[in-house]
């Protein structure tokens, strides 16, 4: 979906080895991350955990914390407080197949989402958008799918 030489591909850094995020399911794995506590708080209100811990395969588009702090003030507290909005969103972030970052051509692409909506994903010389998003970190693979960290939180068609 990516090509790796425009992006840093750090899945050992992130939870120690290879051999523990293919043994860590999407969920587990952005818990130990530690960079995605909004992200997981959010999964967590809107009653995604099990589905994300299901077989899969997964690809998620995880905003960083950072992403989510740079949303307008009151805006996480809103959606924690509007589930259906929230659920919404979460799934327009995950595609339900597998997409490493050597699977997509160079171009853009819509992509289906969990949320039934398209996402555009552009791969360039600058580098890998999914939604306008920045492609940050690519290839944290988990035993159900495999996690790619955004520098944005992507917002579904309303």
């Amino acid at each position: 979906m990516f090509r790796h030489t425009a992006l840093t591909l750090t899945t050992a850094a992130v939870i120690g080895s290879a051999a523990a995020a293919q043994a860590m399911d999407i969920v587990d794995t952005a818990v130990a991350a530690n960079n995605f506590d909004t992200l997981v708080a959010a999964v967590t209100a809107a009653d995604l955990v099990d589905t994300l811990k299901g077989e899969g395969p997964f690809t998620v588009f995880a905003p960083v914390d950072e992403a989510f702090a740079a949303l307008p003030e009151g805006t996480v507290e809103a959606l924690l407080e509007d589930i259906p909005t929230l659920t919404a969103i979460l799934t327009y972030h995950v595609v339900p197949a597998l997409a490493m970052s050597g699977d997509l051509a160079e171009g853009c692409n819509d992509v289906p989402t969990v949320n039934g909506a398209d996402v555009t994903i552009c791969v360039t010389d600058a580098g890998v958008t999914v939604g306008g998003a920045n492609v940050v970190q690519a290839d944290i693979e988990a035993s159900n799918g495999v996690i790619h960290v955004i520098d944005g939180v992507i917002m579904p068609p309303m």
